[in-house]
């Protein structure tokens, strides 16, 4: 599977660390048995392990996740960073169900960090734990993201309209430097770059609210939402981008019809 870590967006997994930074393997017993890979054809389902026969293989991954005097947690975190890059680019199929222990191998790390990194992916519903195997990404069809977009829709375009008509000017402005670097995201044709781009400019668009439950609410809809990545090639991430220059312009114009329909149209329209 590859990934990005820290400093390197849109790029592969995580590979390897050095074998006297690696944390010992958890001892065999029953809570390795119960991430073990089961390749057993008959249950109908592709789990990913180490060189299964008939399975397909993970791609190798590239970047290392540094462990040097680092806490568990960091290493969770940067672990959790890599899958959440892995869903959007694709690498972790819709579907498919991927075991802690051969996650881990890797990213080359122990199960431990992976299977707290996939729980919190859980309760974001990006994936869903399968008894005794692991974990299987979560399959979305068009009327749940059509659903997601809706809610999205209903949080975020009263919000716009509310902060077109009491935020300055030159408070938006200040916001510029994060629309164009969306463009220039957009341009290199990243998708997983571009998706925690764009989450950046709509999270500071509605921080101006003042409301951190809001933003955390909006954001984890966003996150979502991305979930299957819409393969837009590199016009539609432009195309995208572009509408953040316009909603810029539109709100510090205090154009609230324009806002409205920016808004609702790019939640809608970008996913």
């Amino acid at each position: 599977m590859k990934q990005g870590v820290q400093g390197s967006p849109g790029a592969p997994a995580a590979a390897r660390v050095p074998a006297q930074q690696r944390q010992r393997p958890a001892a065999a017993g029953p809570d390795r048995e119960r991430d073990a890979t089961v390749p057993d054809a008959a249950r109908g389902e592709h789990t990913h392990g180490e060189h299964t026969h008939g399975e397909r293989p993970l791609p190798e991954p590239r970047a290392a996740v540094q462990r040097s005097s680092v806490q568990r947690s960091s290493v969770r975190g940067q672990i959790l960073d890599a899958l959440r890059t892995a869903l959007v680019t694709g690498d972790l199929r819709p579907g498919e169900v991927y075991s802690g222990p051969a996650l881990g191998e890797r990213f080359g790390v122990s199960a431990t960090p992976v299977r707290e990194a996939m729980q919190q992916l859980a309760l974001e519903g990006a994936v869903e734990v399968v008894p005794n195997r692991g974990f299987r990404v979560v399959e979305r069809g068009a009327r749940e993201l059509a659903e997601l977009a809706e809610v999205r829709a209903l949080i975020e375009v009263p919000v716009m309209v509310r902060l077109a008509r009491t935020v300055p000017a030159e408070r938006w402005a200040e916001l510029r430097p994060l629309a164009e670097e969306t463009v220039r995201v957009a341009a290199a044709g990243c998708p997983a770059a571009y998706a925690e781009s764009d989450r950046s400019f709509h999270r500071a668009l509605l921080a101006l609210s003042g409301n951190e439950q809001l933003v955390r609410v909006a954001e984890d809809l966003h996150r979502r939402a991305q979930w299957p990545p819409v393969r837009r090639g590199r016009a539609g991430l432009l195309a995208d981008a572009a509408e953040h220059r316009a909603l810029l312009d539109a709100l510090a114009s205090g154009d609230v019809e324009r806002v409205r329909g920016l808004v609702g149209g790019h939640v809608v329209g970008a996913g």
